[in-house]
């Protein structure tokens, strides 16, 4: 069964993180697996009497793994979903990226908490993550709720040609939300208009649920294009793609994710080529 796959660290992030991958699951019909990855020195600490009860250890952590996620499979709402715990061991980066390699992993959410700063080690790693691996990773903001109706804006540079995988991932989300509507933005300082209308059309036939209202901005600095456009047009969910050379992936490098996760209160949803 496909799944949807959640870090959590216990934090309050983390739990809302949670509240917005069930909701999605309930949505798409899919299974969640809540993940928590316990570092390799976790209840040792050069300690030989704690090495020798690591096992226990261990084991306490998976409980309270499957008591956390039993907050949310009893509430009535969600019974109807299968929810997975796995603890393992090693750096978030490397449980994660292991966990997707062998299992069939649809989207990837992980939380922060948004404009108030990125903290906690689920919040930490998440600009680490999405150049790690190539799953569709949804990033949410403590602030961040899912709407009945949530209004999603696709940015791009019309460049990228996104993965078939991410195509679907997009497709889905926009049918189970029941959207008729879908934004997609380009900042520019200049096309060329039989260009744009000939990319707006393969653009929509991509997308087979919902009709796109293409924006067109002209701003020297994406980021600030973007985030206006966000806040203006009430976006619940900015998908921006991941790739090298774009004007979108420069906002996602090493030096510049933290800023945009910071300025935005809104899910970010990281698509891929």
């Amino acid at each position: 069964m496909k799944q949807i796959l959640v870090a959590t660290d216990f934090s309050y992030c983390a739990a809302n993180a949670m509240e917005y991958a069930m909701a999605l699951a309930k949505l798409l019909k899919m299974e969640v697996c809540v993940i928590h990855a316990i570092h390799p020195t976790e209840g040792v600490n050069n300690n030989i009497y704690n090495a020798i009860y690591i096992d226990d250890y261990y084991d306490n952590k998976k409980q309270a793994l499957k008591e956390w996620a039993g907050k949310f499979t009893s509430r009535e709402e969600y019974r109807d979903i299968d929810v997975i715990t796995i603890c393992g061991v090693g750096f978030l980066k490397n449980v994660i990226t292991n966990y997707i390699a062998e299992h069939r992993v649809e989207l990837l959410v992980m939380g922060i908490t948004g404009s108030t700063g990125i903290t906690g080690i689920v919040g930490s790693n998440a600009s680490m993550m999405v150049s790690l691996v190539k799953t569709p990773t949804l990033i949410v903001p403590l602030e961040s709720k899912l709407s009945e109706n949530p209004v999603i804006t696709l940015a791009t540079d019309y460049e990228t040609r996104l993965s078939a995988e991410d195509v679907n991932a997009l497709n889905e989300m926009v049918e189970a939300f029941k959207s008729d509507k879908m934004n997609v933005l380009y900042v520019t300082e200049g096309a060329q208009k039989k260009n744009i209308e000939t990319i707006e059309h393969k653009l929509q036939d991509l997308i087979k649920n919902a009709k796109l209202e293409f924006n067109y901005i002209q701003d020297s600095r994406p980021l600030n294009g973007i985030m206006d456009f966000v806040e203006k047009n009430e976006t619940d969910i900015l998908c921006l793609v991941k790739h090298h050379h774009n004007i979108v992936y420069r906002l996602f490098t090493r030096s510049t994710v933290n800023q945009v996760m910071n300025k935005s209160v809104k899910a970010i949803l990281v698509l891929h080529e």
